[in-house]
């Protein structure tokens, strides 16, 4: 059986003001291929589809578009789990209609899939948290962990407040119930966890909302996965890593699209597996497009940032430019670079390694805030009342002096 395993879509997110959709739907377009070139039989989702619990409509629309394309319209199952960007109630929701289109969507602990024959597969048995289904005269058993917290799992209860003690219970009533859901195997079945979970031990970047509520407590120990399983497929991470303290082959497929400075380094990546009842799981890395790149700069001086904003003007990427200088930034100099590379995220002024001046670029500033900006700079602390009321007198008199100007010159 060949299967594929991505994650963390985050359908809807943006990156400061800019939405990320039309590179979400090049990514859907990608898989559709990888997803045909590869012969994939069964695709796992391993939850964040969306990036809130409130998606946009255009999220929803390309959602409910790539589950018709990627499942053939139901000739290949996926298999997803919610995560905890996900509202889990929301992405059941459809699931009466999705099993038409071979879409299984584990959205709770205590969700079970509905048995029966579909179009090219078949659902043989099921239960809270687990189900066998049978491709091709393979048979695969999956058990489901969806994103999980104490008020929704409601048998998870504390025994102690201290965190230490705290993230053991919960990680060994994780393991209870995956052993206890293992038991579900069978000898002549392909055996597979989907979860969304956070492993102790995986590299964490900026993009991921932190999936712990209480310091560590739901991060779980790499050993809670059974012995007897082959694959587990995780969500949460969006670093494609190995869990290398498993008791099996365990993965963060990662996200399919840089949405953080902090992921530039990274390379993404979809996940397919080749794999057979009893065998060790074949694993093969699939790149990605970096369908829009993020670029940060870091330079020492204002002329350096208009080089390097001259040089990829016509580069269609995120731009992120620090500059290291004791010179003052100007507004009409950030808007010159504004101007010559289009999506700049942010300018970013470091006077030394303590202080950094940020420069919001969402909103230009008017005149008195530039101003305030440079007072604060020069004294090292806010100006007071009278110089802002003096400034600003100024300025009265020189907009006065330029009306009398202008209709001098009219005249």
């Amino acid at each position: 059986m060949k299967i594929l395993h991505t994650s963390d879509w985050h359908l809807g997110k943006y990156l400061d003001k800019y939405c990320r959709i039309e590179e979400q739907e090049k990514f859907v377009d990608e898989l559709e291929k990888i997803c045909n070139n590869e012969n994939i039989d069964l695709i796992i989702i391993a939850g964040d589809i969306y990036d809130n619990t409130n998606p946009p409509i255009s999220a929803e629309k390309l959602f409910f578009n790539a589950m018709k394309r990627l499942s053939l319209n139901g000739k290949r199952p996926i298999v997803i789990v919610s995560g905890n960007h996900d509202s889990a109630n929301k992405l059941i929701s459809p699931s009466p209609l999705a099993y038409e289109f071979g879409i299984i969507i584990q959205g709770m602990v205590n969700t079970v899939a509905n048995v029966g024959k579909y179009e090219n597969f078949e659902i043989t048995r099921a239960g809270e948290g687990f189900f066998e289904i049978k491709i091709n005269d393979e048979k695969a058993v999956f058990l489901t962990i969806p994103y999980i917290t104490e008020k929704n799992i409601n048998q998870v209860i504390f025994k102690s407040d201290d965190e230490e003690n705290m993230q053991k219970e919960f990680s060994d009533k994780i393991k209870d119930i995956l052993n206890n859901l293992s038991k579900n195997y069978g000898k002549d079945t392909i055996n597979i966890i989907v979860s969304h979970l956070f492993v102790k031990g995986g590299i964490e970047t900026d993009s991921e909302r932190k999936i712990q509520s209480i310091g560590g407590t739901y991060a779980i120990d790499a050993k809670v996965f059974p012995k007897d399983t082959q694959y587990v497929a995780l969500g949460h991470l969006h670093r494609c890593q190995q869990v290398k303290e498993a008791n099996c082959l365990a993965y963060y497929s990662g996200s399919p699209i840089r949405y953080s400075q902090s992921e530039i380094g990274y390379e993404k990546v979809v996940l397919v597996l080749d794999i057979k009842a009893n065998q060790q799981p074949i694993l093969k890395k699939i790149p990605l497009t970096d369908y829009k790149p993020i670029d940060v700069f870091k330079c020492d001086s204002y002329e350096q940032a208009l080089n390097f904003c001259q040089s990829v003007s016509n580069k269609d990427s995120y731009t992120f430019i620090e500059i290291l200088t004791k010179d003052f930034i100007t507004g009409e100099q950030i808007r010159s670079l504004r101007e010559i590379k289009k999506d700049i995220i942010s300018i970013i002024l470091k006077t030394d390694e303590e202080e950094k001046v940020i420069y919001e670029i969402e909103e230009e500033k008017n005149i008195l805030e530039q101003f305030k900006d440079f007072y604060t700079y020069k004294k090292g602390k806010d100006a007071p009342k009278e110089i802002l009321d003096l400034f600003l007198n100024i300025l009265d008199e020189i907009e006065k002096e330029e009306v009398i100007e202008n209709e001098t010159t009219d005249a």
